[in-house]
């Protein structure tokens, strides 16, 4: 497995990117592998830390995914796999039929997913093209980063300072640096909040004897699915339901790589959804949560313009080396909220606005009466965490937003050259 080297490996001309195939020096690449990690780590735990998954075990079977579903894509596609938030509701839903059961619902969705995949491998582009044109694939992106801005914003209202602190460091490595440290801005605002919150008292109390009775060495806690019918039937009809949201994520996945690479990369939709599949698979026969591919990581991507797939091998591996660590995990923990507020008011938002650019690039027409009502409501039922249950499953905004846009264009579309003004031959714009 090899990369080429980009330029010199040292530094990138401005305006320059290094493409999936390049890397940087591997000191500089591990370095963005790291910046990844950071960006993952807390979300990633986050999920077990809600569902009372064994985190350690979530924390190595993120990695292992990675992997995965780098070989599987041939190490064209960028990607983190981590914990999918989309699994937090089904799976408390379900807590009352046992861990055994709730891995059985992730299992399966796995599976499902896989089978999903193949189909759209089998049939080609012009599944993606029909289901998800550029008016769709940006506002399911932008969405996703704007549903994710109240997450962001409760944590810098927690810590205002800090959060001011973290955000402008990240702002100023952004805009007012060159070479790595422009590449480096995330975490360097990560350790310069970090720091600033330990010299102003805005790190727990207990936080070093946390991370003082950590070991250093441990296994993580695997489990084993339970395919009980009277208890796995119930669990994976709950959890089932969130392929659908894996489907958009993984498709989104592609589409914004795509855009920000300038590569046509929808021939990887197919392998992408299975490789997710697999790791989601894999995560739910040994106690992990369900994988998906990782939006801070997109606002990583687009905060450093390194597409480096390299970078994803090594936050792979630290984030497995880590899972054995369980000084480390406490040693993240005492990461403050308004730390992680700061930078994701960044990755958030440039993930949202990655949506918009999508619109931009393929000159998406907003006269068009289908594209600005489809996307303005799909936006809106996003950012709004719109939240309703279909037969006990409970649905939010993400998801509502995805799938609606996804059911309802194509259906508006008919309409509209069948009755409305397409009907008179007005052109109808993507």
């Amino acid at each position: 497995m090899s990369w080429d080297l980009h330029g010199d490996g040292k530094k990138v001309l401005p305006g320059a990117v290094v493409a999936p195939n390049e890397r940087l020096s591997w000191p500089r690449t591990i370095g963005i592998g790291m910046q990844h990690v950071v960006a993952m780590f807390g979300a990633t735990l986050l999920v077990p830390t809600l569902t009372g998954f064994p985190v350690n075990t979530t924390l190595l079977f993120s990695g292992v995914g990675t992997i995965i579903f780098l070989l599987l894509t041939r190490n064209r596609l960028p990607s983190y796999l981590g914990s999918s938030f989309a699994f937090i509701a089904p799976l408390t839903a379900s807590a009352q039929y046992g861990v055994g059961a709730q891995i059985a619902g992730v299992f399966a969705t796995g599976v499902l997913l896989i089978i999903v995949g193949f189909i759209v491998k089998a049939l080609g582009k012009k599944v993606i093209d029909a289901v998800m044109p550029p008016a769709v694939t940006g506002a399911i992106v932008a969405l996703i980063g704007f549903n994710l801005a109240p997450t962001a914003v409760a944590n810098v209202e927690t810590q205002p300072l800090v959060a001011v602190v973290t955000l402008a460091t990240i702002i100023f490595f952004t805009v007012a640096t060159r070479g790595m440290a422009t590449r480096l801005s995330i975490l360097i605002g990560v350790v310069v909040g970090w720091v600033f919150a330990a010299l102003t008292g805005n790190i727990a109390d207990d936080a070093a004897q946390t991370i003082a009775d950590a070991a250093w060495i441990g296994l993580p806690t695997f489990h084993i699915p339970d395919f009980t019918p009277s208890l796995a039937i119930p669990a994976i009809l709950v959890t089932i339901p969130v392929v659908v949201v894996l489907i958009a994520e993984n498709v989104g996945h592609v589409k914004a790589v795509s855009e920000m690479t300038k590569t046509d990369l929808d021939d990887l939709a197919g392998d992408a959804l299975i490789g997710d599949g697999i790791a989601t698979t894999l995560a739910g026969s040994f106690g992990g949560s369900g994988t998906t591919t990782y939006a801070e990581n997109i606002g990583v991507m687009a905060a450093t313009r390194v597409y480096s797939t390299a970078a994803y091998w090594v936050a792979a591996i630290f984030a497995i080396m880590l899972a054995f660590i369980p000084k480390f995990g406490a040693l993240i923990f005492t990461i403050p909220s308004g730390v992680l507020g700061g930078a994701c008011l960044v990755l958030y938002g440039l993930i949202g606005m990655l949506g918009v650019r999508i619109w931009q690039d393929n000159n998406v027409n907003f006269n068009n009466p289908v594209n600005l009502t489809a996307a303005a409501v799909a936006m809106v039922v996003g950012i709004g965490n719109l939240s309703i249950t279909i037969g006990g499953v409970p649905l939010e905004g993400i998801a509502l937003g995805s799938v609606g846009i996804i059911v309802l264009y194509p259906i508006m579309k008919w309409a509209y050259t069948t009755f409305g003004e397409g009907q008179q031959g007005a052109k109808f714009y993507n």
